[in-house]
């Protein structure tokens, strides 16, 4: 369990005003010195990240936040830095005071119930102190599940645990496939591999893994080759396969050596509708269409990676963004959890295909571009467009080719 992808953990961001008790909350909920705890205000000063098995639910993420009511120049930055985290929050778990309830907590609940979020209410070291009758009816009202724990000493825990596991988003329980809807039990996909400067020694990335599992999960068989062993694999084959997905960076290739009756897609675009919205990243991938040179571009990576030769989001997509438009284009990148506050300057965005984070940040950054007026593609989506292969590429997925066959430019 501890080797599960964050993708796949449920996100459970603790939020609160400084010493309330956030930290020793996570250190009971993990039965772990996981975070610093101090009498102290403002300890917890990034967010402290822990992954744990919360059964039934499975894999999930704690995210421990420093105070929302944090002070100073440092403590804007801290501030700043647990809003960040409220993009990824699957579960919101706002911690209070035994009798306290005030403008702070107002507000946290106020941005997850604007996100959709699901909250628990904990109020924290009840050996001190009830929470006033009239909060709990305020709450109740507001359909939000309240907890009364003493952190300390382990008091209300397993009541936490409970609501967590009642509260869990059912499209968490029940995750999206990969490409297990696409691949019928019994039948076979081709996964097309290549072999790079980028391609980890000994293993495969992750996008290639997890599909491979989800297609076993479903009874499915998978072929793994490398983009030049493609039509002699295909060849060989008794009857065809029902679906060929290949690394993007391989997309002309494969389409090429890909008889136009097998259904042909790319990891990337993939992880483009598991992890958010496919028909949204459609949309902005056509807009490329409008891009003239000198328009400002986004490109967003989820990883932390250092850039090595070709690099996919640093070379390569420039270079055939640029060839499509005609001209050269005001790039900027980010990489990781940052992300530009004010967007309306940038003409697109393009993201990766975010193999590592949850489904809820995607989906923050799709809404806060279609808020900021601003088009949103991924790299899969993007590739395919530039190179012309856009609607062979969205053949197994029938609402994003309507859009496209839709479009207005």
């Amino acid at each position: 369990m501890q080797k599960t992808p964050k993708g796949f953990r449920l996100h459970i961001g603790l939020f609160g005003r400084r010493n309330v008790g956030k930290s020793s909350l996570l250190n009971a909920m993990t039965r772990q010195r996981v975070s610093i705890v101090s009498d102290v205000a403002g300890t917890t000063t990034d967010p402290v990240e822990k992954p744990m098995e919360l059964l039934p639910i499975g894999a999930v993420l704690f995210i421990d936040t420093a105070g929302i009511d944090d002070v100073g120049a440092l403590g804007e930055m801290r501030v700043a830095r647990t809003r960040e985290v409220f993009d990824r929050t699957d579960v919101g778990v706002i911690v209070a005071p035994a009798g306290e309830w005030g403008e702070f907590e107002d507000r946290i609940l106020e941005e997850l119930q604007h996100r959709e979020t699901p909250v628990i209410a904990v109020f924290n070291k009840t050996d001190l102190g009830r929470p006033k009758p009239e909060v709990l009816d305020r709450l109740e009202k507001d359909k939000v599940r309240v907890v009364c724990t003493v952190a300390s000493t382990g008091e209300g825990i397993l009541d936490l645990r409970e609501a967590l596991i009642r509260i869990a988003p059912e499209e968490f329980i029940n995750a999206p496939h990969l490409a297990g809807d696409l691949v019928p039990a019994g039948d076979m996909a081709v996964l097309v591999v290549p072999i790079d400067m980028e391609a980890p020694k000994g293993r495969i990335i992750l996008p290639q893994v997890q599909t491979i599992r989800d297609l076993l999960d479903v009874d499915a068989y998978c072929m793994i080759v490398k983009e030049r062993e493609l039509r002699d694999a295909l060849d060989r084959l008794r009857r065809p396969p029902a679906l060929v997905v290949t690394d993007s960076q391989a997309f002309l290739k494969v389409s090429a050596d890909t008889p136009p009756e097998i259904p042909l897609t790319s990891f990337s675009i993939l992880f483009a509708r598991a992890k958010g919205d496919l028909v949204e990243f459609v949309r902005g991938a056509i807009s490329i269409e409008n891009l003239q040179p000198g328009d400002r571009v986004l490109i967003a990576e989820s990883c932390s990676h250092h850039p090595i030769g070709d690099d996919i989001g640093r070379v390569k997509i420039p270079r055939w963004l640029t060839q499509y438009v005609g001209g050269e284009l005001d790039l900027h990148f980010t990489q990781g959890h940052d992300f530009p506050a004010d967007l309306a300057s940038y003409k697109l965005v393009i993201h990766c295909g975010a193999c590592m984070w949850n489904r809820r940040e995607v989906l923050s950054r799709q809404i806060r571009c279609r808020k900021a007026g601003v088009p949103i593609a991924n790299y899969g989506l993007t590739i395919a467009y530039t190179l012309g292969i856009f609607e062979r590429a969205l053949q197994p997925f029938p609402a994003a080719m309507e859009v496209y066959r839709g479009r207005t430019v």
